[in-house]
Order: C-alpha cells, then structure tokens, then sequence
C-alpha cells in the first residue's frame, strides 16, 4: 500500500474533533485519516499514526515511513506549521492527514463530481 502523509494546518481542538466525528460517521471504511497533535515533533506525528484504529488494513511500518519521509524532505514546511501552532496556543492542534493513495484519489474524485453535479 502507497501513502501519503501531509501537514494540513492548525485548528481549534473542538473543530478538530467536531471533523473526526463527522468524517467517522460518513466514511468508516476510509483508509484516509486526520491527525491532531498538540506538538509539531516528529515523535508527535509518529505516535498519533501508532494510535491509529486497529480495524484498518494499516501497514504500520509503511505509514511511519511515509510520516518521516515527509519530515524529513520537507523541513521548511514543518517549521512554518510548528510556528503556526506556537502562534494559535493551546487550543488547538497541528492537523495533518494520513491515507493509502488509492482512496485519497477516490476521495478527491468524489468531491470534484460533487462540485460538477451542483454546477
């Protein structure tokens, strides 16, 4: 399985946990999950992948692999985020989202023919 990981940004922890709430309801099958972490570390974002639920075909070494490559070629971005998240406060968390390429192209496919429909 392919993934891909990417920081999305920072929000209030009730927004965020308004949106998993949404997001479980509507795709429990997803192989697509968003992650809040209160810090901008690389343990942070690993341990929050290692909490994903176990009902997913996660392959777990994969996805970390995935998280730290992000880390690690994408330096300027990280630090943007985790000056974002010092400037937001406690209050919120750094949002990044974690998924298996097939169904994060099945997501986006999704909302572009939703978007075509209504137009």
């Amino acid at each position: 399985m392919h993934y891909i990981f990417e920081i999305l940004g920072v929000s209030p922890i009730l927004h965020f946990f308004h949106h998993q709430q949404e997001t479980l309801q509507k795709k429990a099958e997803s192989n697509i999950q968003y992650l809040g972490t209160y810090q901008c570390t690389l343990d942070a974002l690993i341990e929050s992948v290692e909490a994903l639920p176990a009902k997913q075909d996660w392959q777990l070494d994969h996805a970390i692999d995935t998280v730290i490559a992000f880390w690690l070629n994408n330096s300027d971005r990280v630090q943007h985020w985790k000056y974002r998240l010092a400037d937001a406060g406690r209050e919120s968390v750094l949002v990044s989202r974690l998924a298996d390429l097939h169904s994060l192209q099945v997501e986006f496919e999704g909302l572009f023919n939703d978007h075509s429909a209504g137009s």
